[in-house]
C-alpha cells in the first residue's frame, strides 16, 4: 500500500460536495471538513511526489560485472527509471532499453497512458545501456576513466541488465523486453541470452547482426572521432567537435525524400545550428557504444548459423522494420523474423529510420494488440 493510499484510508469516508458536511454514513462539522480537506491535499502531493521520484534517474550498484571480452568493469553501475506499478503477481514488467547515445530521460516521450508503452496497464523499467553516460561508461567511470575503459558489446549490456532485474529489482520473468535501434539490437540479444526470461519481445529498428552498409556507417563514425587531434587518444580536455557527425546523423536518420519534404531551403542554417547544440554525447562513450553495435551477431554462439540462434528462442516476437532505413538497414532483422516465424510489421513511409515516430498510428496499436493476445 503506498503512503498516499493509507493516509487516505485512515480518513475514514469524506464529505459529498455540497452535502453540507454530512456523509451518509457519518457526520462532519465545519473543522473536520477543513481538516479532511487539508490531509487530503497531503495526500494527493504524496502520491505526486512518489509518482515523480519513481520516474526519476537512479542508479544501482551491481559491483564487478565481467564481460564477454574476459575483463571486467569494477563497480559497475546501472542507471534506470520506472514507470507505472508493478501488479500482485509481478507479471506486467517490461524492460525499455535505450537507443545509441540515448538516455532513459529521452525515452520518457514514449512511456505513459497511451504512449507506445502504456504506464496504466505496465511497470515500465527503462534502463540505461552501458556507455550512455550514465550507466558505466568512459565519461563517469572513477576506475576505468576514458579509453581504459573496457570495450564493451550488446551481451554485456544485456548481463548488466539481467544483474538489475534480479539482484535490484527482483524481478525474475519479464511481460516483455522492448527497444528501439540499438534497443531493438539489445531486445535481439535478450531473447537469445535469456530465453525464458519473458514473455514477448518486440524489437524495433533494430538489427540481430549489422549489415555491411551499417558497419560501414558506424566505422566512418568511430573514425571521424579518432582522426580528430582534439581526441587526443581519449584524453581530451573538452569533448571533441561532433558537429559534422550530427549533420551526418540528421542526413542518415531519414530519407532524402523526407528530409526535403520536411525542410526547406532557408530552414538549413537553423538545422546545422541545432546539429551545433545536439552534440551532448562524449566522444569516448559514443567509441564505445558504436563498437559493441558493430561486435553483435548473434549467429557467433551457434557456429555462424542465425538458423540455431533462431531455434534457441522461445518467446513470442513482434519485429518492426523500417523498409528505407538508412541506419540500420532492415535486412538482417526481416531475415530473422522468417526463421522466427516472428510477427511482422514492415513501415513502407520514407521517414527511414525515425520511422516508428512517423508512423505511430501504426506502431502503437500492433504493439498493445502483440502484447495483449
Amino acid at each position: 500500500m503506498s503512503v498516499a493510499t493509507a493516509l487516505l484510508r485512515s480518513l475514514g469516508p469524506l464529505p459529498i460536495p455540497g452535502s453540507g458536511g454530512q456523509h451518509w454514513c457519518g457526520c462532519y462539522t465545519s473543522a473536520n471538513m477543513k481538516t479532511t480537506i487539508r490531509l487530503f491535499s497531503i495526500a494527493l502531493f504524496i502520491a505526486s511526489a512518489c509518482l515523480s521520484s519513481a520516474q526519476q534517474q537512479q542508479l544501482a550498484a551491481i559491483g564487478d560485472l565481467r564481460l564477454q571480452s574476459g575483463e571486467t568493469i569494477r563497480d559497475c553501475r546501472v542507471g534506470y527509471r520506472t514507470f507505472g506499478q508493478l501488479n500482485a503477481d509481478r507479471s506486467n514488467a517490461i524492460l525499455f532499453p535505450t537507443w545509441f547515445g540515448g538516455t532513459t530521460e529521452s525515452l520518457m516521450p514514449n512511456i505513459g497512458p497511451g504512449k507506445l508503452f502504456d504506464s496504466s496497464r505496465y511497470y515500465v523499467i527503462a534502463v540505461d545501456a552501458l556507455g550512455d553516460g550514465v550507466s558505466s561508461s568512459p565519461s563517469n567511470s572513477r576506475l576505468q576513466p576514458r579509453m581504459s575503459f573496457p570495450r564493451i558489446t550488446i551481451r554485456d549490456m544485456v548481463e548488466s541488465q539481467h544483474e538489475l532485474l534480479v539482484r535490484v529489482l527482483h524481478i525474475d520473468h519479464l511481460k516483455a523486453v522492448a527497444g528501439i535501434s540499438m534497443g531493438g539490437m539489445q531486445t535481439f540479444q535478450w531473447i537469445v541470452a535469456y530465453p525464458g526470461f519473458m514473455d514477448k519481445a518486440v524489437p524495433i529498428v533494430g538489427s540481430p547482426r549489422l549489415a555491411a552498409f551499417d558497419l560501414m556507417l558506424l566505422q566512418s563514425e568511430i573514425d571521424s572521432i579518432t582522426k580528430n587531434p582534439a581526441w587526443k587518444n581519449g584524453n581530451y580536455d573538452q569533448n571533441p567537435d561532433l558537429v559534422g557527425q550530427a549533420e551526418f546523423e540528421a542526413l542518415f536518420l531519414t530519407t532524402p525524400e523526407h528530409y526535403n519534404r520536411a525542410t526547406k531551403r532557408e530552414q538549413v542554417p537553423e538545422e546545422l545550428q541545432k546539429a551545433k547544440q545536439s552534440q551532448a554525447i562524449d566522444a569516448n562513450d559514443k567509441i564505445r557504444q558504436a563498437e559493441a553495435m558493430m561486435a553483435l551477431d548473434l549467429s557467433q554462439p551457434f557456429d555462424g548459423s542465425m538458423e540455431r540462434a533462431a531455434s534457441a528462442v522461445k518467446a513470442p516476437v513482434f519485429v518492426i522494420v523500417s523498409k528505407y532505413d538508412h541506419m540500420v538497414t532492415p535486412g538482417p532483422a526481416a531475415d530473422f523474423a522468417r526463421l522466427l516465424k516472428a510477427d511482422f510489421l514492415e513501415l513502407d513511409g520514407d521517414c527511414g529510420h525515425i520511422a516508428p515516430g512517423c508512423e505511430e498510428d501504426k506502431v502503437k496499436p500492433a504493439v498493445a494488440a502483440f502484447l495483449e493476445k
